[in-house]
C-alpha cells in the first residue's frame, strides 16, 4: 500500500479533511496528516487565509517540508487547496516522490524548478467553474502540467465550489467528492 502525506487547506486541520484521510486508511494505505497551523481552524476561508499570510505563505511552505522529515522518501504528496503548495513543491523536488495528487489548486511548475519529475505521477482535481481553481491561474497551469508530463491526469467537476472535497464544509458536493476519492484511490493502487 502507499504511503501518504496529505496537507489540509486554508480553514486548517478540519474535521473533513481528518476523515478524508481516515477513508485512505481504510483502503490500507498508511497517511500523515501533519497541522500546518499549530492547532488553529477557522469558520470561514477569508481568515484563515488571513492567518496563512500572516505567518507567510512561505512558513506554511516550509512546515511542510518539515512535516516530511523522518518518513520515507517514498511518498504520495497530497494537497487540499493551499496545501497544494507544500505537496506539489516536494513532489518535485525530493528524488523518490511516488506521486502527488493535487486537489483545487496547481501552480506553474517553474515556482519550484522548472521542471516536473518524468518519473513522478500527478493527478490535478477541481471544478471548472471554481472561482479560485479555474478563475486564478489554477486551471491553466494543471492543463500546462498535463501537456508536459507523460503520466499526468486533469479530471474537472461541474461546479464552482471551492473546496468541495471536504465532507464538513458547506461547499461539499455530495456527488463529485466520492468521484474524487475513488480516483485518488485508484491512482494508490497504481503508484504503491
Amino acid at each position: 500500500m502507499a504511503e501518504v502525506l496529505v496537507f489540509h487547506h486554508g480553514y486548517g486541520l478540519t474535521a473533513g479533511i481528518r476523515e478524508f484521510a481516515g477513508r485512505l486508511e481504510q483502503a490500507g494505505h498508511t497517511v500523515h496528516v501533519p497541522d500546518l497551523y499549530e492547532g488553529h481552524v477557522f469558520d470561514n476561508l477569508e481568515e484563515g487565509m488571513a492567518y496563512a499570510e500572516n505567518i507567510g505563505i512561505g512558513t506554511v511552505i516550509a512546515r511542510g517540508t518539515a512535516a516530511a522529515e523522518g518518513l520515507p522518501a517514498e511518498l504520495v504528496y497530497l494537497g487540499f487547496s493551499l496545501g497544494v503548495l507544500p505537496a506539489q513543491k516536494l513532489a518535485q523536488t525530493c528524488p523518490r516522490a511516488k506521486g502527488a495528487l493535487l486537489l483545487e489548486a496547481c501552480v506553474p511548475v517553474a515556482e519550484f524548478g522548472g521542471a516536473w519529475p518524468h518519473e513522478v505521477p500527478v493527478q490535478v482535481h477541481g471544478m471548472d467553474a471554481d472561482p479560485f481553481f479555474a478563475g486564478e491561474g489554477d486551471l491553466e497551469a494543471a492543463r500546462a502540467l498535463v501537456d508536459t508530463v507523460a503520466d499526468a491526469e486533469l479530471f474537472l467537476y461541474p461546479g464552482d465550489s471551492h473546496l468541495f472535497t471536504d465532507s464538513s464544509l458547506p461547499s461539499h458536493d455530495e456527488h463529485s467528492a466520492p468521484q474524487v476519492t475513488e480516483r485518488i484511490l485508484g491512482f494508490l493502487g497504481r503508484v504503491e
